[in-house]
């Protein structure tokens, strides 16, 4: 059964930068992170190879829960990078949705 994430406010990427995050990972089991990780290299492999986007939930250092559609450039265990050059701490990401 696949999980849905919650329905929360979809920001601007352009607003990312000004954005606080927390130091602790969201995800709260090593087969959830594996997951996200997996998934946002499958997404950074559709962001260059044919610039589809993708929905990214995230949690801010406040504890609120935002969506940003984009495309993702490049993600490792650390950082993940969108257009525009934003970059979003891994361990603060919820979830990606394919569409």
């Amino acid at each position: 059964m696949e999980k849905t994430l919650p329905h929360c406010q979809l920001i601007d990427k352009e607003t990312i930068p000004q954005l606080q995050f927390g130091q602790e990972d969201v995800l709260p089991d090593k087969e959830s992170k594996t997951r996200r990780l997996h998934d946002l290299e499958r997404a950074s492999r559709l962001g260059n190879g044919y610039h589809g986007k993708v929905e990214i939930t995230f949690q801010v250092a406040t504890g609120d829960i935002l969506r940003v559609q984009t495309t993702i450039w490049q993600a490792d265990k650390d950082y993940t990078t969108i257009k525009a050059g934003a970059t979003l701490p891994t361990r603060s990401i919820l979830g990606v949705e394919f569409f």
